[in-house]
């Protein structure tokens, strides 16, 4: 199917979409599905409903934000739960603004957007539909037009609540073009669109002198005054402020607390009663989510004045931090990514992970309560086994800094240096030390970033640094070797040999000759030396990964390289070290013989095919560990 066939088959989707008919006949459908009848707040709760939820170590997931939104599943179950839930259950949460508080590039602007894109899918569907009085400014809920002292009956029929009073235009239409006659009235169906300013509404401060609370409210047309008689007639006023046409759906206010306080006034009526003030009429009704977003420092600030105790009371504020797991943070740059046109520039394997590792160091506080550095407590947050000497609880290491990711770099200011780097190396190749050199170029010309920072910065720039090293390392060894895994697990399995004979004191038969020989204790020691593990505490180490064999076979697990971190660590190490006067050797060598030359070319085309290299990350790489290795 070409574009052309596609925009036809939009259009005919559209026409499906329209809907036109009575009140009365509106009724019917609104015993068929009750839904029809949600309110704005409800709606947008079962529209991120709809998009499936599951839980991962005991956090509700809400698959709505996973397209764009990473590492904050805390936060966003915290928002879902804590606010839009019950304020769908029309709880006293439903009368207040959401206000969203974090750093900036945090993802406030992003929740928002995905609220408003994902209320236009909404009502689109069956689900979401959306009705409203036809030729009303405001998209009017039709149920407005059943008269006060019906109400309650209209509950024991329908079961549905009905708040809010009809306007006075639908009033004054109610009378001159129905006669009085509700079921006549006509309703539509209405799709929301950002663009057409249907159900989603937007205000941005600017200069306060200039800026005419009629863009909130709507303001009166001169130019029919003399035919309506009356600046009190609403057919003489323009409902078209941002409040009117949020009416059903969502309302945001772009830096909120900038906003001068007669916008911020008009507020207070709306989220307690459900109504605001416009020209000379009574009381009109409005259905809409309030959400705004602000930075830490601008709310201080507002909540710091006293005369915004009345707006704070009404307010539910949202921390939105940043986010502190490492892998979700790659993830970030990723999609920042394949969103530019650097998408199609080969990025190194690691350098995004380099990146990130930079970033979340920013972020994060040392413990008080544990003895663990950054680095460890940054693996630990992101669900990685880590050997910390200590039991760790690392819900309570996460709940020891409360305001923790509310301060750190910004993954603008990472994508930025990126593209830096890009732009000044003039390939189509990037790797992990041109980020981080660039990284580090940037702190010098980032506004905000005190001599203080920068100097902390450095040093996270050093420690990703190091942890790159041993990625680096590792990559080649892994590449040198031609299957890396079987290597490790016959190494491993050969010292658990060695290692079980030895605590059971008892002899092995050599593969070879059948002789029984005693345990090997040059080759154990020499895998226990790479991890530090000393001559007296050898028998301690040793007995423990039994013990550990033992609970993995107890419980029907098998015991295999990766189940125990600090052996895995050994034997890693052990292999490099074998491997280290090759690979030295090999990627140092400045006129490199048949051999040598052959060896590099199978190491880069496994660095290609299997790891995902260019050839020319892969050069760099093997040169850069070759320089490690000669220090």
């Amino acid at each position: 199917m070409d574009m052309l066939d596609k925009l036809k088959k939009y259009r005919e989707e559209e026409e499906k979409l329209k809907w036109e008919g009575t009140f009365a006949e509106y009724l019917e459908l609104v015993k068929k599905n009750p839904m029809i009848a949600q309110s704005a707040h409800s709606r947008i709760y079962n529209m991120i409903k709809s998009h499936g939820i599951t839980v991962e170590n005991g956090v509700k997931k809400y698959h709505f934000f996973s397209r764009e939104i990473f590492g904050l599943e805390t936060t966003i179950e915290k928002l879902v739960e804590e606010y839009f839930h019950p304020a769908a259950k029309r709880l006293d949460v439903k009368k207040r603004i959401l206000l969203l508080m974090g750093p900036v590039s945090g993802g406030k602007s992003t929740i928002v957007t995905m609220l408003k894109r994902g209320l236009e899918e909404y009502t689109r569907t069956d689900e979401g539909a959306v009705y409203a009085i036809k030729g009303c400014p405001m998209y009017e809920d039709p149920l407005h037009l059943v008269p006060h002292h019906l109400r309650d009956d209209f509950y024991k029929e329908y079961g549905i609540r009905i708040q809010g009073s009809l306007s006075p235009l639908n009033t004054l239409r109610l009378e001159q073009e129905y006669n009085g006659r509700i079921e006549d009235v006509m309703v539509e169906r209405i799709l929301f669109s950002e663009d057409k300013r249907i159900g989603i509404g937007t205000f941005s401060p600017s200069d306060p002198k200039s800026q005419d609370i009629a863009d909130l409210t709507g303001s009166i047309d001169f130019s029919t005054i003399a035919k309506y008689g009356s600046e009190s007639d609403p057919r003489a006023y323009r409902f078209d402020g941002e409040l009117n046409k949020a009416n059903r759906g969502l309302m945001e206010f772009q830096e909120m607390l900038k906003s001068d306080e007669k916008f911020l006034w008009h507020l207070l009526s709306l989220t307690e009663e459900g109504n605001f003030k416009a020209g000379r009429f009574a009381l009109i009704s409005a259905d809409m989510l309030i959400v705004a977003h602000t930075n830490e420092a601008e709310f201080r600030s507002f909540i710091a004045n006293k005369k915004n105790e009345a707006l704070h009371s009404r307010m539910i504020v949202m921390p939105i931090p940043y986010n502190l797991k490492l892998s979700e943070e790659e993830k970030i740059y990723r999609k920042m990514i394949n969103q530019s046109d650097l998408k199609d520039v080969h990025i190194a394997p690691h350098a995004l992970r380099i990146a990130a590792m930079f970033s979340i160091l920013t972020r994060l506080k040392p413990s008080k309560k544990y003895r663990i550095d950054l680095v460890k407590k940054m693996y630990l947050y992101d669900g990685q086994q880590v050997d910390t000497g200590e039991q760790i609880n690392v819900d309570e290491l996460r709940n020891e800094h409360p305001d923790e990711g509310l301060s750190g770099i910004d993954p603008r200011y990472v994508i930025n240096r990126i593209s830096a780097a890009l732009i000044r190396k003039e390939v189509k190749s990037i790797n992990a030390l041109d980020i981080l050199r660039s990284l580090k170029d940037g702190l010098g010309q980032h506004p905000s970033i005190t001599d203080e920072d920068k100097e902390r910065y450095l040093q996270f720039i050093s420690l990703a640094r190091k942890e790159y090293d041993e990625i680096a390392k590792k990559e080649v060894q892994k590449a040198f070797v031609y299957s890396y895994e079987e290597s490790a697990k016959t190494l491993m399995d050969n010292y658990l040999d060695h290692v079980e004979a030895y605590c059971n004191n008892q002899k092995l038969r050599d593969p070879i000759t059948d002789e029984e020989i005693s345990p090997n204790e040059k080759l154990m020691r020499s895998i226990e030396e790479q991890i530090g593990i000393s001559e007296n505490a050898k028998k301690a180490f040793r007995e423990e990964l039994l013990i550990k064999i033992s609970t993995y076979a107890r419980k029907g697990k098998p015991f295999d390289y990766n189940s125990h971190q600090r052996l895995r660590e050994a034997i890693q190490k052990k292999l490099f070290a074998d491997l280290k006067d090759v690979v030295k050797v090999t990627t140092t060598a400045k006129t490199p013989d048949e051999t040598q030359l052959k060896k590099l070319n199978e190491v880069i085309a496994r660095l290609i095919d299997e790891y995902g290299y260019n050839s020319i990350s892969a050069n760099e790489l093997l040169q850069y560990v070759g320089s490690l290795l000669n220090r």
